[in-house]
């Protein structure tokens, strides 16, 4: 997920690492995955970001923040899954043409509020994700699996339309105290319960926790996305220091 750059970082100094892409998964009709080895590589939270920066042979040199998507703990291993935007100068470039075995340059990680830790949060989860918002969601439902966490998590995902979905395979997985519901907002599979349509206070009554559970809730996708769903959350009244948000958008 391609993100506007926040600053804050957990622990010194960050540094440019090179990186270099082992593998490449497709995962919607305009999304890839990208699994880079970054040699020194310092370890991230599910949640954090880093920035990429591609340097061209003349010198040119530009940059991009995405989130990380896979769990914590994979040592040296990197996730990035990117969304082609076709009037972007980095995203075509790395969904169509960045090849394995070429290198790139990370930054990171980044971040230190939008994220989960699973040794010292305990209470209910709410995992509230628009487009490739889910990309840091994801990496906290990861982190879950991997840890053989027991904290209840409960995800709303909303796309514009089944070809839009992320992580399929993965998100078949059955992970015991993670409940999934997935709206669609312009297209949705054929005897679909719910019609298509934007995220709604019913929606988020009927699949998120009551507030009484004081759930963290962690919100990511586009601003108009996130200041919805936010605002949604607050007005069923959970409380607004729970709420983790976090948008992305264009650059430049």
């Amino acid at each position: 997920m391609a993100r506007a750059a926040v600053s804050g970082r957990l622990g010194g100094r960050l540094l440019w690492l090179p990186a270099r892409l082992t593998e490449r998964r497709d995962e919607s009709d305009n999304a890839r995955t990208l699994v880079f080895d970054v040699p020194g590589w310092p370890g991230h939270l599910a949640g954090q970001h880093v920035d990429v920066r591609l340097t061209a042979e003349d010198g040119y040199s530009t940059q991009r923040s995405y989130s990380i998507g896979s769990a914590s703990g994979d040592g040296e291993r990197v996730e990035l899954t990117v969304e082609r935007v076709d009037d972007g100068e980095v995203s075509p470039y790395l969904v169509d043409d960045l090849a394995v075995g070429d290198l790139v340059e990370l930054r990171g990680p980044v971040g230190g509020w939008f994220v989960w830790r699973p040794d010292v949060q305990r209470e209910p989860v709410l995992l509230v994700g628009g487009g490739s918002g889910l990309v840091p969601l994801m990496a906290m439902i990861r982190t879950r699996r991997a840890a053989g966490s027991r904290v209840p998590f409960r995800l709303v995902y909303s796309l514009r339309g089944p070809a839009s979905q992320l992580f399929v395979s993965d998100l078949r997985t059955d992970d015991p105290g993670l409940d999934k519901t997935f709206l669609y907002s312009r297209s949705a599979p054929e005897r679909w319960p719910r019609p298509p349509g934007r995220i709604t206070a019913n929606d988020l009554t009927a699949a998120g926790w009551p507030p009484d559970f004081e759930p963290t809730c962690y919100v990511c996708g586009s601003t108009g996305f996130v200041e919805t769903a936010a605002g949604l959350l607050v007005a069923l009244g959970h409380d607004p220091g729970r709420i983790r948000t976090e948008r992305f958008g264009p650059t430049g």
